[in-house]
């Protein structure tokens, strides 16, 4: 990688000369740009696999059950219907796993 002499930017390839697109300098030949990464082979991570029931991680509140009657659920809320109108919650039983939804 070269630097143009008079301000220090990285010199390009042009259309018809190589040089600097900063402040104009010409370079009188081609320039040869090299690019390499070396990666150390002792260095490779471990990519971790989370398994579907391990992801969830949602927040808990106060609702009764219809299916077990158990007080404690966890909730999301998705967009189902069009942007202006409010999102349905959806909840799931902590106890059972029973899964209902309230729209607003």
């Amino acid at each position: 990688m070269e630097f143009c002499p008079k301000c220090g930017s990285v010199l390009i390839q042009k259309r018809k000369n190589d040089g600097c697109i900063r402040c104009g300098y010409s370079a009188k030949g081609k320039i040869k740009l090299k690019v390499s990464e070396k990666i150390d082979e002792n260095e490779k991570k471990e990519v971790a696999v989370i398994k579907k029931g391990e992801a969830e991680v949602l927040p808990e509140i106060d609702a009764s059950c219809k299916n077990c009657g158990h007080n404690k659920a966890y909730f999301w809320t998705v967009q189902t219907r069009s942007g202006d109108e409010a999102e349905t919650k959806f909840f799931k039983c902590a106890k059972c796993g029973y899964t209902w939804r309230e729209y607003r």
